[in-house]
């Protein structure tokens, strides 16, 4: 009768677990016995009575297993209809036990129909899908592991049904085990260094001044944020065995609710859905269309009728939107701790990442824009832009054959102005610390990095082996070789067809990257014909700023196109990748990473590129212009420079691509979320609204990504690389990319909040590939950047004339006072006489001087026609270039020195965390021995109590 019969032990409770996966929990028999005492002692008639409740239940539970597992019935013998109102049997003879269950867990849609079994995951099929037979093998094998099941139809369509899931405390506890679950074990011990006297005195004196300073308003209340006990406690793989060791206040609630769907999907994923060694996992019946949808459930709503500053938060979804997605706390940090218990660490550190690149861009934007303002003041000191305003009795050549008109040089005083905004004497100090601040903000966040990953316990933390792809299995199933981790047998793919299939997949990117090529030819075509074009224009502002009119309307080309393409990219992405055939998940994904990467990089690059580096660099000269296919003349640049062109290329793109990607982001599953209300109201009426359960709610949010958060890192990306490859030419481009993610924060947050269903919570390390290629990219920005002062700029041949041909050559100065005269040195004469035919304007410039021109200026440094070897390169453009090249090369190395100098000085692990660390360890093996010793004395002190003491026992 003791404990075979009653499940009675000496001082514990059992709990009946018949298989089939039916939780008796319940319904468990907690009784105090006196251990091992005299049989006159113990009250068998408690016992007795006991029992027999005890035996009613179960037999009730046993009829019930039959009925559930019976061969005869299918597993819709499970399902209730969509009734909110009703309660199960079990709740209804549990409540008459006198075991009352809380009224909201039956009403909120959270819990299963008893009120009491929370649900840890939603599964969805369509009973018209023909796939019957795997989901029954499935869903009885889900119940043998230990699951509870429970299934609902939509309130809105028949058709559909929910099939809820409930991991109960021993399959939670076994599989945690399994997976090497983290758990709260102790609270820690704050270890802090011994201080000096002095020091201890300077402390106290700036803790009293900060008194009397206001509080950081971006700080988030910590009154409003719960005490996440994880935080302050520390953790240990979670054992059975050693369950004496961890904090457990209440079983229901130490796995939270990520956990617990982190736990059931690593379960589903292992549950086979037919005989065979590859038909398993939900992966694949999610592809079959077996079921259509799987997710957790959010945490209710994300909204109160009361407010949460009077009444607390409803739930941590209610306190994520109004601490986090709300549009009101905008200036506030985020609550990354409550990110991550709700959404997991890998969307909590892209989270943390994006507040900490936008957090390093404030001290960028502000340089940035003091390089503007620096424009701005020194504007009326700018001698250069002194003398194209003043040049009026200065004729330039036409920059476009026949329509286009001689032109005054004052004529583009404006664009003169607007040049020197963006290219003064701050532009290099700006590029060299783009590039530093490329370096510090990479070094910075690995420092980060390690922080959040001590807090979050991922230190130690290393990824399970991978599941192969179905694919790669359905592929490579016949060739086999034994797996040296696993020791299992595994498909094999031969070097020589993996060689194979990746010289097709870069010839495929290579390919797509010609495309890219071919399409900014297409748009310099379309600038050579349109200057033409614009220039013999109707309207007179239009022809008089024909250049202007046709940089603006081809980079708007140019977006579209680019918008385009990128389409066309990511079907050419998969196409490549899947023709890789990647052994793994995790493979797959850097694979197809990297190819996005290229394209959209090429893709909205390549035109910057063309307008930075080769925009007016091989147009030849009058009379000798350079043409495609000896018909076009090749673009020009306007007369104050190539710059403006590049700024205006960055601004537009930089602006629309923003734009456009934060209405997609938000506006898209906005307007995708209230079609389906509307669809729902028109067919049921909004008063059904109301009814809905939380399962059916999150079904018609729209699902996360398929690529994860693959879309919000690449935006990021390509923002940093406009933030930092050009911007010696466009200073306020981290300003832009600023204000554009304290938007982006809170865009993010509420879709994540409100928009989507909840994703799975997946643990993470780092930001995995996204990290070098951030890296990469600061390689490249130092180069982009050196040559953008040297060759885009009019930096170096300024330099060249102050200390070489200006008014204080050889006296080693280079102020403004050297610089006059420098338009006129800068700018080469030619004859008009001496143009081509198909070059000759129209216009004979009579209506400058009343007379026939004979010369005009232009932009080069070239003899004039009656010297010896008329147009050929003076010396001072060997200068020049000379001095462009030697700028280049010192600059690089300079930077790259101090790059490797910061890289190297500051560590990848603050000094204070790796003691801490150190100090840690050492205390949780002292606390595990302690707790280890007092178990082990306890035992012992109960055995000499009972009279069962052995000798010769430790300790």
């Amino acid at each position: 009768m003791e404990a075979s019969s009653s499940g009675i032990t000496n001082g514990k409770t059992k709990v009946f677990h018949p298989e089939g996966g039916v939780d008796l929990q319940g319904y468990q028999l907690d009784m105090q016995i006196l251990p091992d005492g005299p049989k006159s002692d113990v009250d068998f008639s408690e016992i007795l009575n006991a029992i027999q409740e005890m035996a009613k239940d179960v037999n009730i539970l046993f009829d019930e297993l039959e009925a559930v597992n019976s061969p005869c019935k299918d597993d819709d013998s499970l399902l209730h209809p969509g009734n909110l109102t009703s309660t199960s049997d079990d709740a209804s003879r549990l409540e008459a036990g006198g075991e009352t269950v809380p009224e909201k867990n039956k009403s909120n849609g959270l819990y299963f129909r008893d009120g009491r079994c929370r649900i840890d995951y939603i599964l969805v099929y369509r009973k018209s899908n023909p796939q019957t037979e795997k989901r029954e093998v499935f869903e009885r094998n889900i119940r043998a592991e230990g699951l509870h099941m429970e299934k609902e139809s939509s309130l809105i369509n028949s058709d559909i049904i929910f099939v809820k899931l409930h991991a109960p405390w021993e399959v939670l506890g076994r599989y945690a085990e399994q997976m090497n679950v983290r758990m709260p074990f102790r609270r820690k011990i704050y270890y802090l260094p011994r201080r000096y006297k002095f020091m201890s005195r300077i402390d106290k004196q700036i803790s009293r001044f900060r008194r009397w300073l206001p509080k950081k308003p971006m700080r988030l209340d910590k009154e409003t944020l719960p005490d996440l006990e994880e935080n302050d406690c520390y953790t240990a793989p979670f054992s059975q065995q050693r369950i004496h060791h961890f904090i457990i206040h209440n079983k229901d609630t130490f796995f939270n609710n990520a956990t617990r769907s982190r736990i059931v999907h690593h379960i589903l994923q292992r549950i086979k859905y037919e005989e065979g060694k590859n038909k398993i996992g939900l992966n694949r019946l999610l592809t079959n269309g077996s079921y259509e949808a799987a997710f957790p459930l959010h945490e209710g709503s994300y909204r109160s009728k009361n407010s949460i500053r009077t009444h607390g938060a409803v739930n941590h979804r209610h306190l994520l939107y109004e601490c986090w997605a709300s549009w009101g706390v905008w200036y506030k940090y985020q609550p990354l701790d409550l990110v991550r218990r709700y959404f997991g660490e890998k969307i909590g550190l892209y989270f943390a990442w994006l507040g900490w690149y936008t957090g390093m861009l404030f001290p960028a934007a502000f340089i940035g824009l003091f390089v503007f303002l620096y424009g701005v003041i020194t504007l009326d000191h700018c001698q250069v832009s002194k003398e194209v305003c003043q040049a009026t009795d200065i004729i330039m050549c036409p920059v476009c054959d026949k329509y286009c008109p001689f032109m005054r040089l004052s004529d583009s005083c404006v664009y003169a102005k607007v040049t020197h905004l963006f290219d003064n004497g701050a532009t290099v100090f700006f590029a060299v610390f783009m590039a530093v601040w490329a370096t510090v903000f990479l070094e910075f966040w690995k420092r980060r990095r390690a922080v959040i990953a001590y807090d979050w316990d991922l230190i130690d933390w290393e990824e399970e082996e991978e599941e192969i792809r179905p694919q790669f299995e359905a592929k490579y199933s016949k060739k086999e070789r034994m797996n040296p981790i696993s020791g299992k047998p595994e498909p094999y793919q031969a070097f020589a067809d993996k060689c194979s299939r990746l010289i097709v997949s870069a010839s495929g990117i290579f390919f797509m990257i010609c495309v890219v090529i071919a399409a900014v030819f297409g748009i310099v075509i379309y600038r050579v014909v349109t200057v033409s074009t614009f220039a013999a224009f109707k309207w007179a502002l239009i022809r008089n700023n024909s250049q202007v009119a046709t940089t603006g309307t081809a980079v708007c080309i140019n977006f579209c196109i680019i918008m385009l393409l990128n389409v066309l990219y990511e079907k050419v992405a998969l196409l490549l990748t899947n023709l890789e055939q990647p052994r793994t998940e995790s493979e797959w994904e850097n694979s197809f990473t990297l190819k996005m990467f290229l394209f959209q990089f090429v893709n909205l690059n390549s035109s910057t590129f063309y307008i930075a580096f080769f925009l007016g660099r091989f147009t030849g000269h009058p009379g000798a212009y350079l043409r495609l296919i000896n018909r076009w003349r090749l673009e020009e640049c306007h007369p104050s420079g190539c710059l403006i062109d590049l700024c205006m290329q960055m601004g537009i793109i930089m602006v629309l691509k923003q734009t456009w990607n934060n209405f997609m982001e938000l506006g898209y599953p906005l307007i995708q979320n209230w079609w389906t209300r509307r669809k729902v109201r028109q067919e049921h009426g909004p008063e059904r609204k109301v009814s809905f359960p939380q399962w059916e709610k999150d079904y018609n949010l729209q699902p996360m990504n398929a690529y994860g958060l693959f879309d919000e890192y690449l935006e990021m990306i390509l923002q940093f690389g406009f933030t930092t490859i050009f911007v010696a030419a466009f200073p306020l481009a981290p300003l832009l990319a600023l204000l554009n993610n304290i938007i982006e924060i809170r865009l993010d947050a509420y879709k994540f909040v409100t928009q989507w269903r909840r994703p799975l919570a997946s643990r993470a390390k780092d930001i995995g590939i996204w990290y070098g290629i951030l890296e990469g990219i600061g390689i490249l920005s130092v180069i982009t950047n050196a040559f953008v002062i040297a060759i885009t700029s009019d930096f170096i041949p300024r330099l060249v004339y102050a200390y070489k041909y200006g008014p204080c050559a050889g006296q080693g100065e280079a102020g403004q006072k050297c610089m006059v005269g420098y338009v006129n040195a800068s700018l080469s004469v030619f004859r008009i006489s001496d143009f081509e035919n198909r070059s000759e304007p129209e216009s004979d410039g009579s209506e400058f001087s009343g007379t026939p021109l004979k010369y005009c200026r232009y932009r080069d440094y070239r003899d004039p026609p009656h010297s010896l070897v008329p147009y050929g390169y003076t010396l001072q453009f060997w200068h020049v270039l000379a001095a462009r090249l030697a700028f280049i090369i010192v600059f690089e190395h300079l930077v790259f020195c101090i790059k490797h100098l910061i890289s190297y000085l500051i560590p990848d692990l603050p000094k204070d965390l790796r003691d801490r660390m150190r100090r840690e360890k050492y205390l949780i093996q002292e606390m595990m021995y302690e707790a280890e010793l007092e178990r082990l004395q306890k035992e012992r002190k109960e055995r000499k109590k009972n009279g069962k003491a052995h000798h010769n026992e430790w300790p």
